[in-house]
């Protein structure tokens, strides 16, 4: 039986958390991936690393149906192009590329000034991201708040960056949620499109969610919201 239970992966050098969750999506699956509906898992924020990215699939057996997109900063979809490609060769099939709308300027081939942008007002200049850069693929979905994709609802929580989402699993009581909230911490302001109200704001949504959602953050350790709620 495929285990259900998140697959934390730590990569690059922000030691951002790369997630795979397995689930059984609701909706009818296109002719191409019923072969594969028993395996089907969501890649979420695939930010470096492809080769280890693509070896836990390959060990749990695990074929993407999405890449889903918390926010549109480097450190979280760094290999986007590698890891579609991987899938693509690996399982001829393509997974669903999402991210919300308001960053959608951090996706596609012309998304390399969003990103000067965001790493000079992170590290004083772009260098960085200028060795790095190749033309990153489009989003096939361009999510806005309450939109559904596979088993999750995306929740719109601006803060960190203007277009932050949770994807939270109501049933299984599981919300992944990027760099809006960490385990005793949340996500830094001061980026482009960040803004702290807003933040605050999104902080408070989350913890109205019952205590026992288990929370999967962009970095650091898995959490609570019961843990979070009291820490705050």
């Amino acid at each position: 039986m495929l285990d259900t239970n998140p697959v934390q992966l730590v990569v690059g050098p922000l030691a951002t958390n790369c997630w795979l969750y397995a689930f059984t999506d609701p909706n009818p699956l296109p002719p191409m991936w019923q072969p594969y509906q028993d395996k089907l898992c969501a890649v979420i924020d695939p930010g470096a690393d492809v080769l280890v990215i693509a070896a836990r699939l390959k060990r749990c057996q695990r074929v993407p149906r999405y890449i889903l997109l918390t926010h549109g900063h480097f450190d979280h979809l760094g290999v986007l192009e590698e890891a579609a490609a991987y899938c693509q060769k690996t399982y001829g099939l393509t997974p669903e590329i999402g991210i919300h709308k308001d960053d959608a300027e951090y996706v596609g081939p012309d998304s390399l000034e969003a990103h000067r942008e965001s790493f000079t007002a992170a590290v004083g200049n772009a260098l960085h991201i200028d060795a790095l850069w190749h033309p990153l693929p489009r989003a096939d979905r361009l999510f806005t708040e309450g939109d559904r994709v596979g088993p999750f609802t995306v929740l719109h929580l601006p803060g960190h960056s203007k277009g932050s989402v949770g994807f939270y699993d109501s049933a299984a009581g599981v919300l992944f949620s990027g760099d809006t909230l960490f385990h005793n911490g949340f996500g830094r302001t001061d980026l482009p499109g960040g803004n702290a109200r807003s933040l605050m704001t999104s902080l408070d949504r989350l913890f109205g969610l019952k205590g026992t959602v288990k929370v999967y953050p962009g970095h650091g350790q898995d959490t609570t919201i019961d843990q979070e709620r009291a820490f705050y």
